[in-house]
């Protein structure tokens, strides 16, 4: 198995095209053409995190962070990035970051996080726009339905929890091919009238290359004809923070010490009490204080996220508690994430866990 086929499963469960502007997700070092011997997932990929690979036999580590962020003019291992770049170098070991792609599905680092609240009903707190596209097409009715179900396959027609979805309207399609051709109805130079249906679906921006593929193959004309017209609709599934409901409202006290067990905290950075139950909950791993607003605007009882500088606090205005909880708590569990994915795909594989915990933060407590 080479490292492009582990590459494919982690970018079919997030795109890299759903990374923010900043970001640098994707494979850093190493090559996808490379035979992967083993994947150690971890949350950063340090220089320790390498080491640790080698001496396990794996060749990929998967780390949520990219320890490549901005471009490196010198390569002299007079920081940890370089250190870590320059191991992996040496020690042929490909590195592959699945960041704010995997922050931005609905099924990705925030789920955990709601899996630890025991959040129901959830939705994501800030859908993106313009990621769909909608296809229009036109087949002769017996044919249709391979048309669609190639269509559905390629990975089009899910809308949310639904899936192989599509609009179908028949009407009469009319050409007339010339002495050139070899239409699949009509004759040359003739001009015909087919029954034809209409069929629209909607797909990622991203799947647009694939789903035209699916659609040329399973069409039966020679001439296909085909529409894409990029939508302004928010996608429900993918976008940043993740509102849900507790199953039960806890008060403020009892909903910090929630967290406290949950993921295993020595200290909670929180707002003032406003003396109100707790249960609409917003959520963001990582660093998540421009949310602050929408949290609110949700109607959000809590926002629990990581990283709030101390002006930030004051964004809560009474109406909300904020919840910092750290960058590494909040995001922990992603490392469990990765490898259920990986393993799901390939169970006889090698995943491993790392063993070391980069967190870099401490707390004093003495």
């Amino acid at each position: 198995m080479l490292i492009i086929d582990i590459i494919r499963t982690l970018e079919a469960q997030a795109h890299p095209s759903l990374q923010e502007s900043y970001d640098n997700a994707g494979l850093l070092t190493g090559s996808g053409n490379w035979e992967c011997k083993g994947i150690l997932c971890t949350l950063d990929a340090t220089e320790a995190v390498i080491m640790e690979a080698k001496s396990r036999g794996c060749n990929l580590v998967v780390a949520h962070h990219p320890i490549i962020f901005s471009g490196l003019k010198q390569i002299n291992g007079k920081n940890y990035v370089e250190k870590t770049v320059i191991a992996a170098i040496k020690l042929d070991i490909a590195i592959y970051a699945i960041h704010t792609n995997l922050d931005n599905v609905i099924h990705g680092v925030n789920d955990r996080i709601a899996d630890r609240l025991g959040l129901i009903n959830r939705q994501i707190l800030a859908p993106k726009a313009g990621l769909l596209k909608k296809l229009y097409t036109f087949v002769p009715l017996a044919q249709a339905p391979q048309v669609r179900e190639a269509l559905h396959k390629a990975g089009a027609g899910h809308i949310g929890e639904y899936s192989e979805v599509s609009f179908n309207g028949e009407g009469t399609g009319m050409f007339k091919g010339s002495a050139n051709t070899t239409p699949f109805v009509g004759e040359p130079g003739k001009v015909h009238e087919e029954k034809e249906v209409k069929i629209e679906v909607i797909l990622p921006a991203y799947l647009q290359s694939a789903v035209l593929k699916a659609l040329i193959e399973a069409h039966p004309y020679e001439e296909v004809a085909y529409d894409f017209v990029s939508l302004t609709n928010e996608n429900q599934t993918v976008g940043t923070g993740l509102l849900g409901q507790l199953p039960e409202a806890l008060d403020e006290t009892g909903f910090l010490h929630m967290l406290k067990t949950g993921f295993g905290l020595e200290i909670v950075r929180h707002t003032p009490f406003l003396g109100k139950k707790l249960q609409k909950i917003a959520i963001c791993g990582g660093s998540g204080s421009f949310l602050t607003g929408k949290a609110i605007a949700a109607g959000a009882d809590a926002y629990v996220t990581a990283d709030i500088k101390y002006h930030e606090f004051f964004d809560a205005n009474d109406r909300i508690l904020l919840a910092d909880i750290g960058h590494w708590e909040s995001e922990q569990f992603t490392t469990e994430l990765l490898i259920e994915i990986l393993q799901a795909k390939f169970p006889t594989f090698a995943v491993l866990k790392s063993g070391i915990k980069t967190n870099p933060v401490n707390y004093f407590l003495g």
